[in-house]
C-alpha cells in the first residue's frame, strides 16, 4: 500500500501546478528536441538525441511520481486542535538559540529554511501531541536540544 502523505491545500495545488506544467511546457520543450536532434541524422550516436530521451524518461517518470502523491494525499484540516500540536499546526518555540517558529507539514511540504518541518522528522516527531507550555528535548547531530513549546496557533 502506497504512503498517505500529508499535505495543505496550498501544497496540493502547488504539485498539481507542477504536473501540469510537466505535461505540457515541459513535453513540449523535450519533443522540440527530440525533433531537433532527429534531424542531425544518424541516431545511434546523437549525443542530443540520447540526452532528450534521457530528459524525456526524467519528466515522465516525475509526473508519475507527483501523480501517485496526489492520489495518496490526505488534506491537512485547516480548523485543527489549538491546544495541541499536529500537523498543520503553527508553533513558537523557545531554546537556548531564543525563539522560532514552525509550521508542521508532511513530508512533501518540509522546507526547513522557511520554517516548515515534517511531521516524520526528528524535531517535528517530538514536537507532536504536546501542548503549550510543555518542554521537550531532541537529539541532533550536535547533541541534545530543549524546547519549550510557547504557542500553538
Amino acid at each position: 500500500m502506497p504512503k498517505q502523505e500529508f499535505i495543505s491545500e496550498e501544497g496540493l495545488e502547488k504539485l498539481k501546478k507542477e504536473v501540469q506544467e510537466l505535461k505540457t511546457a515541459k513535453r513540449q520543450e523535450i519533443a522540440l528536441r527530440l525533433q531537433d536532434a532527429k534531424a542531425l541524422g544518424d541516431l545511434s550516436e546523437n549525443a542530443e538525441y540520447l540526452e532528450a530521451k534521457e530528459a524525456q524518461a526524467f519528466n515522465e517518470s516525475k509526473i508519475i511520481e507527483l501523480e501517485e502523491v496526489i492520489r495518496n494525499t490526505v488534506l491537512i484540516e485547516k480548523n485543527h486542535k489549538k491546544n495541541i500540536v499536529q500537523i498543520g499546526s503553527t508553533i513558537e518555540v523557545k531554546s537556548k538559540n531564543g525563539k522560532e517558529r514552525f509550521v508542521i507539514v508532511g513530508s512533501e511540504e518540509a522546507d526547513p529554511l522557511e520554517g516548515k518541518i515534517s511531521n516524520e522528522s526528528p524535531l517535528g516527531k517530538s514536537f507532536l501531541d504536546h501542548k503549550a507550555g510543555d518542554q521537550i528535548e531532541v537529539q541532533t547531530p550536535g547533541g541534545a536540544v530543549k524546547y519549550e513549546i510557547v504557542k500553538i496557533g
